[in-house]
């Protein structure tokens, strides 16, 4: 599930209608909707390209409350520092090892994590980006001419052969493929 400040783009048949937060896109797929109710309104997550589901029913105050950011009240204690604690599975010899290290095992792991973050130069990164634009594209374009051949130009890195072969598409949906490859 994408969160609110997550960048969101409508679509509305071919036409890009803008894109914002979740809670921009959910007033300008609103607004669409009155507007030209017969055509469909597709809203997707540019982190992931996956289409989101938004109810857009009532007024636009209750559809902007409806995914406005919650604001938690202060809690009382040490603050939150975005820790996620979850479960990691090692042999005994790795938790031996990590015990040694200066900071405890956490502290090791977050340097391991960060080590191997610098060690990718990116990659993680881009291939995210791909896999985005390629879900964007199966949903907008999959039917379109040069699709299959669009896709195998994507996942190859043959950026110059993917416009070629989009050219023929609708302008709106080309673009987008390049926002996302470019994590715009």
């Amino acid at each position: 599930m994408s969160d609110n400040s997550s960048p969101h783009v409508v679509f509305q048949h071919d036409l890009n209608l803008g894109s914002g937060d979740r809670t921009q896109a959910a007033l300008i797929a609103r607004e669409a909707l009155i507007a030209s109710p017969e055509l469909p309104i597709l809203v997707f997550d540019r982190t992931s390209g996956r289409a989101v589901d938004l109810d857009l029913r009532g007024s636009a105050e209750e559809v902007s409350a409806r995914y406005a950011p919650e604001h938690a009240p202060a809690r009382r204690g040490r603050p939150k520092l975005g820790v996620t604690a979850r479960e990691v599975t090692l042999l005994p010899r790795h938790w031996d090892w990590l015990a040694a290290q200066p900071g405890g095992a956490s502290a090791a792991l977050r340097r391991l994590v960060e080590a191997a973050r610098k060690a990718d130069e990116g990659q993680s990164g881009e291939r995210l980006r791909r896999d985005a634009a390629y879900a964007f594209m199966s949903a907008m374009a999959g039917d379109r001419p040069g699709f299959e051949e669009a896709s195998r130009a994507l996942f190859a890195g043959d950026l110059l052969r993917l416009a070629d072969l989009m050219a023929g598409w609708p302008k709106d949906i080309a673009a987008e493929v390049r926002t996302m490859l470019a994590g715009d």
